[in-house]
């Protein structure tokens, strides 16, 4: 059985409940379990073409399915709850689920398919929840845990009071 971390995310409609729906959908994928689930916090987008604020999430899987088999599940799910991919990564969307982190492999210029996740290391709304469940998971390309990762993530910028 492999461990991978899987980041979750929606951003429209009732963002707890999609979710809850897509880590029931991931504990239901056949040779896999949720051996934990961090707590939703919120976020706020990354773009202004993302939409409104982000419910994010992270889960720690043991799974027999290969990387990528495990990635077309996530697509599944995805689909299922709503997601529309036509502009992928933008736009308001039910649920999110991207494949962070997957043993220790690494996988390069497989056609939308990188691991680890190739944006992660510097994403907040990602480390935050998955150093909750998985501080200790190495990210292979760089030797580092997940809770160093998250102690060198960039913090985000403060908004603006007002005028100087």
């Amino acid at each position: 059985m492999a461990r991978a971390l899987v980041a979750l995310g929606s951003n429209q409609g009732d963002r707890a409940a999609h979710l809850a729906r897509a880590l029931a959908a991931l504990a239901a994928l056949k040779g896999t379990a949720v051996v934990a689930a961090a707590t939703p916090v919120e976020t706020a987008p990354e773009r202004p073409d993302d939409g409104g604020p982000f419910l994010n999430s992270a889960a720690l899987l043991e799974t027999s399915l290969p990387p990528r088999a495990l990635l077309e599940h996530l697509h599944e799910v995805e689909r299922r709850l709503g997601r529309e991919r036509a502009t992928p990564g933008r736009g308001a969307r039910t649920i999110d689920l991207d494949l962070i982190l997957y043993d220790r492999v690494v996988v390069r210029g497989g056609a939308g398919f990188e691991l680890p996740h190739p944006r992660f290391r510097s994403r907040r709304f990602v480390l935050e929840p998955a150093a909750e469940i998985a501080p200790q998971m190495i990210d292979p390309v760089t030797r580092r845990t997940v809770a160093d990762l998250l102690r060198l993530a960039p913090r985000a910028p403060a908004a603006p009071t007002g005028s100087p």
